[in-house]
Protein backbone atom coordinates (compact mmCIF):
# COMPACT_ATOMS: atom_id res chain seq x y z
CA UNK A 1 0.00 0.00 0.00
CA UNK A 2 1.29 3.39 -0.63
CA UNK A 3 1.15 6.00 1.38
CA UNK A 4 1.02 10.08 1.16
CA UNK A 5 3.10 11.47 4.10
CA UNK A 6 1.88 14.62 3.68
CA UNK A 7 -0.97 14.66 1.95
CA UNK A 8 -2.83 12.89 -1.50
CA UNK A 9 -1.20 13.65 -4.74
CA UNK A 10 -2.03 16.83 -6.46
CA UNK A 11 -3.38 14.90 -9.01
CA UNK A 12 -6.11 13.15 -7.44
CA UNK A 13 -9.21 12.98 -8.74
CA UNK A 14 -11.26 15.94 -7.10
CA UNK A 15 -15.21 16.46 -7.54
CA UNK A 16 -16.65 19.92 -7.24
CA UNK A 17 -19.94 20.90 -5.49
CA UNK A 18 -22.38 23.52 -6.07
CA UNK A 19 -23.36 23.85 -2.91
CA UNK A 20 -21.67 25.17 0.08
CA UNK A 21 -18.62 23.90 1.11
CA UNK A 22 -20.33 22.55 4.49
CA UNK A 23 -24.14 21.60 4.35
CA UNK A 24 -26.04 19.08 6.19
CA UNK A 25 -28.06 16.66 4.36
CA UNK A 26 -31.59 15.82 7.05
CA UNK A 27 -32.57 12.18 6.80
CA UNK A 28 -31.55 8.55 6.39
CA UNK A 29 -27.72 8.53 6.19
CA UNK A 30 -27.74 5.37 4.14
CA UNK A 31 -29.92 6.70 1.57
CA UNK A 32 -28.54 10.51 1.89
CA UNK A 33 -24.87 9.09 0.90
CA UNK A 34 -27.26 7.02 -2.21
CA UNK A 35 -27.37 11.01 -3.90
CA UNK A 36 -23.99 11.35 -3.27
CA UNK A 37 -21.57 10.57 -6.65
CA UNK A 38 -19.66 8.04 -6.28
CA UNK A 39 -15.72 8.49 -5.23
CA UNK A 40 -16.39 12.03 -4.23
CA UNK A 41 -15.27 11.54 -0.46
CA UNK A 42 -11.78 12.35 0.72
CA UNK A 43 -12.91 11.36 4.37
CA UNK A 44 -15.21 9.71 6.36
CA UNK A 45 -15.52 10.18 9.97
CA UNK A 46 -18.54 8.17 11.37
CA UNK A 47 -20.26 7.80 15.17
CA UNK A 48 -22.57 5.72 14.70
CA UNK A 49 -24.84 4.46 17.59
CA UNK A 50 -23.24 2.27 20.36
CA UNK A 51 -26.19 -0.22 21.02
CA UNK A 52 -25.19 0.16 24.65
CA UNK A 53 -28.29 -1.96 25.44
CA UNK A 54 -28.70 -0.63 28.89
CA UNK A 55 -31.48 -2.60 30.62
CA UNK A 56 -32.70 0.26 33.56
CA UNK A 57 -31.91 3.34 34.73
CA UNK A 58 -28.02 3.86 35.73
CA UNK A 59 -28.30 5.62 39.32
CA UNK A 60 -25.44 6.88 41.38
CA UNK A 61 -24.78 5.93 44.92
CA UNK A 62 -27.05 8.84 46.05
CA UNK A 63 -29.77 7.20 43.86
CA UNK A 64 -29.82 10.19 41.41
CA UNK A 65 -30.37 9.38 37.80
CA UNK A 66 -26.94 9.67 35.43
CA UNK A 67 -28.08 11.30 32.06
CA UNK A 68 -26.70 8.22 29.92
CA UNK A 69 -27.35 7.43 26.33
CA UNK A 70 -31.07 6.05 26.21
CA UNK A 71 -32.39 7.36 23.10
CA UNK A 72 -34.51 5.24 20.22
CA UNK A 73 -31.82 5.55 17.96
CA UNK A 74 -29.49 3.63 20.02
CA UNK A 75 -31.49 0.61 20.94
CA UNK A 76 -31.12 -2.69 18.26
CA UNK A 77 -33.34 -5.58 18.79
CA UNK A 78 -30.83 -7.86 17.89
CA UNK A 79 -26.73 -8.05 17.50
CA UNK A 80 -27.72 -9.46 14.09
CA UNK A 81 -29.70 -6.36 13.61
CA UNK A 82 -26.60 -3.65 14.27
CA UNK A 83 -24.89 -5.40 12.29
CA UNK A 84 -27.03 -5.60 9.24
CA UNK A 85 -27.36 -1.53 10.27
CA UNK A 86 -23.23 -1.22 9.87
CA UNK A 87 -23.08 -3.49 6.93
CA UNK A 88 -25.18 -1.27 5.34
CA UNK A 89 -23.74 2.18 6.27
CA UNK A 90 -20.26 1.10 5.76
CA UNK A 91 -21.23 -0.25 2.32
CA UNK A 92 -22.65 3.29 1.40
CA UNK A 93 -19.46 5.25 2.81
CA UNK A 94 -17.05 3.05 0.81
CA UNK A 95 -19.23 3.83 -2.44
CA UNK A 96 -18.43 7.51 -1.78
CA UNK A 97 -15.27 7.29 -0.69
CA UNK A 98 -12.31 8.09 -3.54
CA UNK A 99 -9.59 4.74 -4.10
CA UNK A 100 -7.45 7.41 -1.43
CA UNK A 101 -10.03 8.05 0.93
CA UNK A 102 -10.21 6.75 4.13
CA UNK A 103 -12.52 5.84 7.18
CA UNK A 104 -12.54 6.69 10.62
CA UNK A 105 -15.21 5.35 13.00
CA UNK A 106 -15.16 5.20 16.57
CA UNK A 107 -17.00 2.83 19.30
CA UNK A 108 -16.43 1.54 22.69
CA UNK A 109 -16.64 -2.07 23.69
CA UNK A 110 -20.30 -2.03 23.01
CA UNK A 111 -19.55 -2.03 19.53
CA UNK A 112 -16.34 -1.17 18.09
CA UNK A 113 -15.27 -4.96 17.82
CA UNK A 114 -18.61 -5.91 15.68
CA UNK A 115 -17.77 -2.63 13.47
CA UNK A 116 -14.36 -4.07 12.82
CA UNK A 117 -15.36 -7.25 11.92
CA UNK A 118 -17.94 -5.91 9.58
CA UNK A 119 -15.18 -3.68 8.04
CA UNK A 120 -12.93 -6.01 7.27
CA UNK A 121 -15.55 -8.10 5.52
CA UNK A 122 -16.43 -5.63 3.39
CA UNK A 123 -12.52 -5.01 1.97
CA UNK A 124 -11.69 -2.02 4.20
CA UNK A 125 -8.06 -2.14 5.32
CA UNK A 126 -7.36 -0.82 8.58
CA UNK A 127 -4.80 1.74 9.02
CA UNK A 128 -4.91 2.21 12.46
CA UNK A 129 -6.78 1.91 16.31
CA UNK A 130 -6.61 4.66 18.22
CA UNK A 131 -6.93 4.49 21.49
CA UNK A 132 -8.74 7.83 22.71
CA UNK A 133 -8.40 8.02 26.58
CA UNK A 134 -11.12 10.33 28.38
CA UNK A 135 -8.58 12.44 31.06
CA UNK A 136 -12.20 13.12 32.82
CA UNK A 137 -14.12 9.87 32.32
CA UNK A 138 -17.36 9.12 34.03
CA UNK A 139 -17.32 6.91 37.07
CA UNK A 140 -17.84 3.67 37.71
CA UNK A 141 -20.70 4.24 40.05
CA UNK A 142 -21.62 0.27 41.18
CA UNK A 143 -18.10 -0.55 41.65
CA UNK A 144 -18.69 -3.93 39.35
CA UNK A 145 -16.20 -3.19 36.93
CA UNK A 146 -13.27 -1.00 35.88
CA UNK A 147 -13.86 2.45 35.30
CA UNK A 148 -14.86 2.90 31.09
CA UNK A 149 -11.70 5.56 30.64
CA UNK A 150 -11.82 5.03 26.66
CA UNK A 151 -13.03 4.42 23.47
CA UNK A 152 -11.38 3.23 20.57
CA UNK A 153 -10.95 4.54 16.80
CA UNK A 154 -10.54 2.62 13.92
CA UNK A 155 -8.85 4.28 11.29
CA UNK A 156 -8.89 2.32 7.83
CA UNK A 157 -8.61 2.54 4.10
CA UNK A 158 -11.35 2.22 1.51
CA UNK A 159 -9.48 -1.43 0.24
CA UNK A 160 -6.28 -3.38 0.50
CA UNK A 161 -3.60 -1.57 -1.52
CA UNK A 162 -5.33 1.53 -1.65
CA UNK A 163 -3.03 4.18 -3.16
CA UNK A 164 -2.29 7.73 -2.23
CA UNK A 165 -4.27 8.11 1.22
CA UNK A 166 -3.43 11.23 3.32
CA UNK A 167 -1.02 11.07 6.49
CA UNK A 168 0.32 14.53 7.48
CA UNK A 169 3.38 12.30 9.31
CA UNK A 170 5.69 14.91 9.29
CA UNK A 171 3.28 18.05 10.18
CA UNK A 172 2.32 16.26 13.12
CA UNK A 173 5.46 15.12 14.18
CA UNK A 174 6.94 18.82 13.81
CA UNK A 175 3.91 19.65 16.29
CA UNK A 176 4.74 17.07 18.88
CA UNK A 177 8.16 18.28 19.54
CA UNK A 178 9.49 16.07 16.54
CA UNK A 179 8.49 12.75 17.78
CA UNK A 180 6.42 10.72 16.65
CA UNK A 181 2.56 10.62 17.15
CA UNK A 182 1.16 7.24 19.25
CA UNK A 183 -1.60 5.47 18.83
CA UNK A 184 -2.97 6.85 22.75
CA UNK A 185 -4.65 9.73 22.70
CA UNK A 186 -5.87 11.55 25.90
CA UNK A 187 -7.94 14.15 25.44
CA UNK A 188 -10.77 15.62 28.02
CA UNK A 189 -14.29 14.90 27.57
CA UNK A 190 -17.32 17.68 25.63
CA UNK A 191 -17.35 20.02 28.45
CA UNK A 192 -17.83 23.50 29.18
CA UNK A 193 -18.82 26.01 26.67
CA UNK A 194 -18.22 23.43 24.57
CA UNK A 195 -20.95 21.46 25.17
CA UNK A 196 -24.24 22.30 23.65
CA UNK A 197 -27.06 23.16 25.66
CA UNK A 198 -30.67 23.28 24.95
CA UNK A 199 -33.17 25.23 26.15
CA UNK A 200 -33.83 23.72 29.80
CA UNK A 201 -29.93 23.82 30.25
CA UNK A 202 -29.34 20.06 29.66
CA UNK A 203 -26.54 18.63 27.08
CA UNK A 204 -28.26 18.93 23.47
CA UNK A 205 -26.99 15.78 22.67
CA UNK A 206 -25.89 12.62 25.00
CA UNK A 207 -22.36 11.79 22.94
CA UNK A 208 -21.35 15.12 21.50
CA UNK A 209 -17.53 14.88 20.97
CA UNK A 210 -14.60 17.24 21.88
CA UNK A 211 -13.36 19.43 19.19
CA UNK A 212 -10.20 18.66 20.09
CA UNK A 213 -10.41 14.93 18.79
CA UNK A 214 -11.82 15.59 15.77
CA UNK A 215 -9.18 18.25 14.87
CA UNK A 216 -6.25 15.58 15.24
CA UNK A 217 -8.31 13.19 12.94
CA UNK A 218 -9.03 15.83 10.39
CA UNK A 219 -5.46 17.30 10.31
CA UNK A 220 -3.84 13.46 10.29
CA UNK A 221 -5.71 12.25 7.30
CA UNK A 222 -7.17 14.91 5.41
CA UNK A 223 -5.85 18.50 3.60
CA UNK A 224 -7.39 22.16 3.18
CA UNK A 225 -10.25 21.69 0.61
CA UNK A 226 -11.31 18.02 1.27
CA UNK A 227 -14.14 16.92 1.57
CA UNK A 228 -15.42 15.59 4.57
CA UNK A 229 -18.57 13.49 5.92
CA UNK A 230 -19.94 12.43 8.65
CA UNK A 231 -23.09 10.17 8.11
CA UNK A 232 -24.17 10.75 11.99
CA UNK A 233 -23.89 14.16 11.73
CA UNK A 234 -25.47 14.75 15.57
CA UNK A 235 -24.86 18.52 16.39
CA UNK A 236 -21.92 19.05 13.82
CA UNK A 237 -18.66 18.96 15.75
CA UNK A 238 -17.27 17.20 12.62
CA UNK A 239 -18.41 19.71 10.57
CA UNK A 240 -17.64 23.13 13.14
CA UNK A 241 -13.30 21.59 13.12
CA UNK A 242 -14.01 20.73 9.66
CA UNK A 243 -14.91 24.27 8.67
CA UNK A 244 -12.36 25.69 10.88
CA UNK A 245 -9.48 23.76 9.04
CA UNK A 246 -10.20 24.82 5.77
CA UNK A 247 -12.10 21.36 4.52
CA UNK A 248 -15.60 20.83 2.54
CA UNK A 249 -18.21 19.01 4.73
CA UNK A 250 -21.12 17.25 4.95
CA UNK A 251 -22.93 15.86 7.38
CA UNK A 252 -26.30 13.57 7.65
CA UNK A 253 -28.32 13.69 10.32
CA UNK A 254 -32.00 12.60 10.64
CA UNK A 255 -33.48 14.58 13.89
CA UNK A 256 -34.74 17.59 12.59
CA UNK A 257 -33.56 19.48 15.63
CA UNK A 258 -30.14 17.82 15.83
CA UNK A 259 -29.45 19.05 12.35
CA UNK A 260 -30.90 22.98 13.01
CA UNK A 261 -28.48 22.87 16.22
CA UNK A 262 -25.50 21.85 13.57
CA UNK A 263 -26.24 24.61 11.03
CA UNK A 264 -26.22 27.16 13.55
CA UNK A 265 -23.29 25.81 14.95
CA UNK A 266 -21.39 25.89 11.73
CA UNK A 267 -22.35 28.81 10.47
CA UNK A 268 -20.95 30.66 13.37
CA UNK A 269 -17.57 29.11 12.29
CA UNK A 270 -14.72 30.99 10.75
CA UNK A 271 -12.26 29.35 8.88
CA UNK A 272 -8.44 29.98 9.65
CA UNK A 273 -5.96 31.87 7.66
CA UNK A 274 -4.54 30.12 4.56
CA UNK A 275 -1.23 30.34 5.76
CA UNK A 276 -1.95 28.64 9.02
CA UNK A 277 -3.37 25.78 6.83
CA UNK A 278 -0.44 25.61 4.17
CA UNK A 279 0.37 21.87 3.90
CA UNK A 280 3.37 20.60 5.86
CA UNK A 281 6.58 20.77 3.15
CA UNK A 282 9.64 18.04 4.28
CA UNK A 283 13.36 19.29 2.96
CA UNK A 284 13.02 16.41 0.36
CA UNK A 285 9.52 17.80 -1.05
CA UNK A 286 10.95 22.00 -0.88
CA UNK A 287 12.67 23.17 -3.85
CA UNK A 288 16.24 22.75 -4.92
CA UNK A 289 18.14 25.94 -3.83
CA UNK A 290 21.78 25.19 -5.14
CA UNK A 291 24.86 27.03 -2.98
CA UNK A 292 25.42 29.15 -5.91
CA UNK A 293 22.46 30.79 -5.52
CA UNK A 294 23.56 32.16 -2.09
CA UNK A 295 26.19 34.26 -3.73
CA UNK A 296 23.44 35.25 -6.73
CA UNK A 297 21.32 36.87 -3.79
CA UNK A 298 24.16 38.06 -1.66
CA UNK A 299 23.96 35.84 0.69
CA UNK A 300 27.28 34.42 0.89
CA UNK A 301 30.04 36.67 -0.52
CA UNK A 302 33.17 35.26 -2.86
CA UNK A 303 35.90 34.42 -0.67
CA UNK A 304 34.02 34.03 2.35
CA UNK A 305 35.32 31.59 5.24
CA UNK A 306 32.87 28.81 5.76
CA UNK A 307 33.80 26.83 9.49
CA UNK A 308 31.93 24.07 11.30
CA UNK A 309 29.99 24.57 14.29
CA UNK A 310 32.68 24.26 16.68
CA UNK A 311 35.26 26.31 13.82
CA UNK A 312 37.77 23.48 13.88
CA UNK A 313 37.32 23.37 9.78
CA UNK A 314 37.79 26.44 7.60
CA UNK A 315 36.89 26.20 3.81
CA UNK A 316 37.02 29.01 0.96
CA UNK A 317 33.84 30.07 -1.04
CA UNK A 318 35.21 30.27 -4.57
CA UNK A 319 33.27 32.96 -6.87
CA UNK A 320 31.77 29.68 -9.37
CA UNK A 321 29.81 28.31 -5.85
CA UNK A 322 32.22 25.58 -5.36
CA UNK A 323 34.16 25.74 -2.08
CA UNK A 324 38.30 24.82 -1.60
CA UNK A 325 39.97 23.01 1.79
CA UNK A 326 43.44 23.13 1.06
CA UNK A 327 43.67 22.05 -2.43
CA UNK A 328 40.98 20.35 -3.00
CA UNK A 329 37.75 22.22 -4.58
CA UNK A 330 34.62 20.37 -4.49
CA UNK A 331 30.75 20.78 -3.58
CA UNK A 332 29.49 22.31 0.12
CA UNK A 333 28.61 17.96 0.88
CA UNK A 334 32.03 16.57 -0.58
CA UNK A 335 34.40 19.07 0.85
CA UNK A 336 32.61 18.38 4.14
CA UNK A 337 32.49 15.13 4.21
CA UNK A 338 36.58 15.39 3.06
CA UNK A 339 36.84 17.61 6.40
CA UNK A 340 35.38 15.24 8.58
CA UNK A 341 37.03 12.20 7.13
CA UNK A 342 33.79 10.41 6.28
CA UNK A 343 32.18 8.81 2.81
CA UNK A 344 28.99 11.43 2.63
CA UNK A 345 27.84 15.04 4.71
CA UNK A 346 24.91 17.30 4.35
CA UNK A 347 27.08 20.42 3.81
CA UNK A 348 23.99 22.65 4.28
CA UNK A 349 23.68 22.01 8.15
CA UNK A 350 27.70 21.67 8.83
CA UNK A 351 28.80 24.85 7.17
CA UNK A 352 28.39 27.86 8.59
CA UNK A 353 29.42 31.47 8.19
CA UNK A 354 31.18 33.80 9.95
CA UNK A 355 28.76 37.39 10.84
CA UNK A 356 29.24 39.98 12.98
CA UNK A 357 26.54 38.40 15.23
CA UNK A 358 28.49 34.94 15.56
CA UNK A 359 27.54 31.69 13.24
CA UNK A 360 25.13 31.53 10.85
CA UNK A 361 24.14 28.08 9.41
CA UNK A 362 24.31 28.41 5.55
CA UNK A 363 21.32 26.51 5.71
CA UNK A 364 19.27 29.51 7.48
CA UNK A 365 20.26 31.30 4.44
CA UNK A 366 18.64 29.02 1.86
CA UNK A 367 15.57 29.02 3.67
CA UNK A 368 15.30 32.77 3.37
CA UNK A 369 15.44 31.87 -0.76
CA UNK A 370 12.99 29.48 -0.31
CA UNK A 371 10.40 31.68 1.71
CA UNK A 372 11.05 33.96 -1.15
CA UNK A 373 10.14 31.69 -3.75
CA UNK A 374 7.15 30.26 -1.81
CA UNK A 375 5.38 33.89 -1.58
CA UNK A 376 6.47 34.56 -5.11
Amino acid sequence: MVVSRRGAPSQAPRVSFNESPSRILVGDCVAEMAKLPAGSVDLVFADPPYNLQLKGDLKRPDDSRVDAVDDDWDKFSSFAAYDDFTRAWLLACRRVLKPSGTLWVIGSYHNIFRVGTVLQDLGFWILNDVVWRKSNPMPNFRGRRFTNAHETLIWAAREEGGRGYTFNYEALKAGNEDIQVRSDWTIPLCTGEERLKGLDGKKLHPTQKPEALLARVILASSRPDDLVLDPFNGTGTTGAVAKHLGRRYIGIERDPAYAAAAEKRIAAITPLEAPTLAPFMTAREAPRVPFSALLERGLVSAGAKLVDSKRRHRALVRADGAVTLGEIVGSIHRIGALAQGLDACNGWTFWHLETAKGLISIDTLRAEIRAEMATA
